[in-house]
């Protein structure tokens, strides 16, 4: 069986190995952002790998909720974010420099979005993100850049996320999966991460794994290619090189976990 509720579990059970949750409906919010005409073709292209809908509403996304995105990068995600907010909801681009706050900025100016900058320093944790302020903090194929800086990166960062969370608050992690049996030494270069090397730097922070979806799943991915997750669409790092094999196979695999700060 693919999907179980949580109800179908002692909670308990559910908090120790994670349950696969049934997908809910969007928020009409998010609907009308995933299909506002602004978003690009070249965009909207990637709904069929990312599942926004389903994703967004795993995680609980509505206007009034207070929204975090780390790293959102050249803002795929961000575009739909930030049409969201409402009631007293909020979109707020979490980046890592004063140079990223600049991109950032730029980049929501360009797609015609609103939304806050705030920073967070990798080495300390320091946000400008109040503590206890945010409903949800997102982070989309971002944890393996964190684990491949090495050192205390990435634990600083998720104590710093379960910090600006409220209590109750959710973390949502969508990254690329590399299969728990495969050498964790392909963690350190490959893009790809095992599903308990996320869970561990989670609980480790405080967090607690109350379910996971497969809404981003890929059979078609066997995590295993000459230039890494950067083998497949949309970076294809090969160039023409088998292009059409890797272009058949789509994006990667992709683990989808909800996490909450407990009250």
């Amino acid at each position: 069986m693919r999907h179980l509720t949580l109800a179908a579990l002692p909670l308990t059970l559910a908090l120790a190995v994670g349950v696969h949750a049934a997908a809910p409906k969007a928020d009409p919010a998010v609907a009308r952002a995933i299909a506002n005409p602004a978003r690009s073709e070249a965009d909207r292209a990637r709904d069929r790998y990312r599942h926004p809908a389903e994703t967004l509403a795993f995680f609980g996304v509505t206007p009034a909720k207070k929204v975090a995105e780390y790293n959102p990068g050249g803002g795929w995600y961000s575009q739909i974010l930030a049409r969201v907010p409402a009631g007293g909801g909020s979109y707020t681009a979490l980046v890592t420099s004063a140079k990223g706050a600049d991109g950032a900025r730029a980049m929501l100016a360009a797609k015609g979005l609103t939304g806050t900058v705030a920073t967070i320093d990798p080495a300390t944790g320091a946000s400008s993100v109040p503590a206890n302020s945010q409903d949800v903090v997102l982070t989309f194929r971002n944890v393996h850049n964190l684990t491949m800086a090495g050192g205390t990166s990435a634990a600083t960062v998720f104590k710093a996320w379960f910090a600006m969370l409220k209590p109750g608050g959710t973390l949502g992690i969508v990254e690329h999966r590399l299969p728990e049996r495969a050498d964790a030494a392909r963690e350190r270069e490959s893009g790809y991460l095992k599903v308990a090397t996320v869970r561990r730097l989670a609980e480790d922070a405080g967090f607690k794994l109350v379910a996971t979806s497969e809404v981003n799943a890929n059979p078609k991915d066997t995590a295993d290619h000459p230039k890494g997750v950067w083998t497949l669409a949309p970076t294809f790092a090969l160039g023409d090189t088998d292009r059409a094999k890797y272009a058949a196979i789509g994006e990667s695999d992709r683990m989808t976990l909800r996490f909450v700060k407990p009250r």
